[in-house]
């Protein structure tokens, strides 16, 4: 991927990612996990899974498959049944051809990582996450992390997909600003400078670690604990990275004493 369109969220970043798709793999529809969030815009409502940020418009051609979930999901941990129903959305939800898969590549679509919520290093071993999975994305949309609070977000694709763009003016008044721009750059330069991936490997590798102790303690909760975006009804947590172990610990036994009260 050598291609990189700034815009100003990551809501605009999936929104120019669904087009981009689109565009290029000549389909309409799109195919999301149920649970899965990407922001609640009018273009980009339809690929989120949750209703509490759905509002009453019509969501698309986007269906929802079975969310992979090892833990409580309908088909456990076996991976060739959520495949299917994949496949079964394609085959008889679709024409036959989608275009894209927003969370591999197959029926004429293309594969979209959303590491708006992430990237950069945030879980430690990958400086993305879609590296602990295997896949190679044809496109990455990214936020949040890369501007530390800036309003500003990116599109990352191949010179292939990029070219359809071509065809139209892409138009983006801030986006790629110089401000966010100089800041983005900014934070690029933190993260590798002060090794915050490193140091978010040696913080988060022993909160995980009580985190599952805590699973096992609390495990009529259903307490489910793993790396990742929103993931249906969970209380999540995005610790910032520069997280000490003491803040790690301190977060751990809040959270062991408020579910010793539930």
């Amino acid at each position: 991927m050598q291609v990189v369109y700034f815009v100003n969220s990551g809501t605009e970043a999936n929104e120019l990612a669904m087009l981009m798709a689109r565009l290029y793999s000549g389909n309409l529809g799109m195919i999301a996990l149920r649970n899965a969030y990407h922001v609640g815009r009018s273009n980009t409502i339809g690929l989120t899974a949750l209703n509490t940020l759905k509002y009453p418009i019509p969501p698309g051609e986007i269906p929802h498959v079975v969310n992979p979930d090892p833990y409580s999901g309908i088909f456990g941990s076996n991976t060739a049944l959520y495949a299917k129903d994949v496949q079964d959305h394609i085959d008889f939800g679709s024409s036959g051809k989608v275009a894209g898969f927003i969370a591999a590549i197959q029926a004429g679509g293309v594969c979209i990582a959303d590491e708006v919520q992430t990237g950069f290093g945030r879980t430690g071993g990958h400086y993305w996450c879609f590296q602990t999975q295997g896949v190679i994305p044809d496109i990455v949309t990214m936020a949040k992390g890369i501007g530390n609070g800036l309003p500003l977000g990116a599109v990352v694709t191949t010179p292939e997909i990029a070219s359809v763009m071509a065809l139209k003016i892409q138009l983006n008044t801030f986006g790629g600003n110089l401000v966010c721009s100089v800041g983005g750059l900014v934070v690029l330069r933190v993260i590798d400078k002060q090794k915050r991936q490193a140091h978010y490997a040696v913080v988060g590798s022993p909160l995980i670690g009580r985190l599952r102790a805590l699973q096992e303690r609390h495990d009529k909760l259903g307490v489910l604990v793993g790396k990742g975006g929103l993931h249906g009804n969970v209380f999540r947590i995005k610790p910032p990275m520069r997280l000490s172990k003491d803040d790690a610990d301190f977060l751990v036994d809040a959270l062991d004493y408020a579910m010793s009260k539930l």
